[in-house]
């Protein structure tokens, strides 16, 4: 898409009565917005790359706990299959650091910590590395932008939403660990089968997502639950210039273009 078409998308964006939720991810070199049909991935070099997400069965997307992880594993799709997103090494390392993390539910309790901090040490160095902090502060950003309709005030630097995100994945991780914790306290695993690990595994972060839809319900009388999180995030995101900023809305109007079409 011309960057001259772009203020008019998102001014037309923000005549809308209701916008698709969107969420995303940012990457050393670009911006990643998703909404449920549709993902554009937005690079510091100008270049534009879109796909479509994958369908979800609406019967499915209504059973606790199988709902939330079929949300994660959607999530990941544009890294996954995308063009231009993640490249073929990059992509094997981010699978297989997501998938390594599943077995070590079954490592005896004295390793299980070591080996869980170390590799999620590596995996945030790697994901964090670059230009990456501020443009995760510009996804947050913009999707507040047109949350709030102000994105073409956004564009042009008028306005400027807060970098920290209530639905962003630093508050997921916050969450995680203690669910993790209380899972293994609940149903212990030590000794258990790989096949019974990896339920653990799976059972803790279905519940992880259940809660994470809970604290952001509009009453908010979970939202304290959130602060971790939101803490968490002045170490995973950095203020971002108009630029960094300009390459978040490029994705978005990439997806709301499709959207409201």
């Amino acid at each position: 898409m011309p960057t001259k078409r772009l203020p008019g998308v998102l001014a037309d964006a923000d005549r809308q009565k209701s916008l698709p939720k969107l969420g995303g991810m940012a990457r050393p070199n670009g911006v990643v917005i998703v909404s449920e049909r549709f993902w554009a991935f937005a690079t510091t070099d100008g270049g534009l790359f879109e796909g479509a997400m994958p369908a979800r069965s609406l019967r499915v997307a209504r059973i606790p706990l199988v709902r939330g992880l079929l949300q994660l594993a959607s999530s990941m799709a544009p890294l996954a299959r995308g063009r231009g997103v993640a490249r073929g090494r990059e992509r094997f390392f981010i699978l297989a650091a997501l998938a390594l993390s599943f077995p070590l539910v079954a490592l005896p309790a004295r390793l299980e910590l070591p080996a869980a901090l170390a590799l999620s040490a590596l995996l945030l160095v790697w994901l964090f590395r670059g230009r990456t902090l501020r443009l995760h502060g510009a996804e947050h950003r913009a999707i507040a932008a047109a949350e709030q309709r102000r994105l073409e005030a956004c564009w042009s630097g008028a306005a400027s939403p807060s970098r920290f995100s209530p639905r962003c994945g630093t508050n997921f991780a916050a969450l995680a660990l203690p669910v993790t914790v209380f899972a293994e306290r609940l149903l212990p695993v030590a000794g258990a089968s790989m096949a019974a690990s990896m339920l653990a595994a799976l059972l803790a972060l279905g519940v992880t997502m259940e809660l994470w839809k809970a604290v952001q319900h509009p009453s908010g009388l979970l939202r304290g639950l959130l602060l971790p999180g939101l803490a968490l995030q002045r170490l995973t995101t950095r203020e971002p210039e108009l630029a960094d900023t300009r390459i978040a809305l490029a994705a978005v109007a990439s997806v709301l273009r499709r959207e409201l079409v």
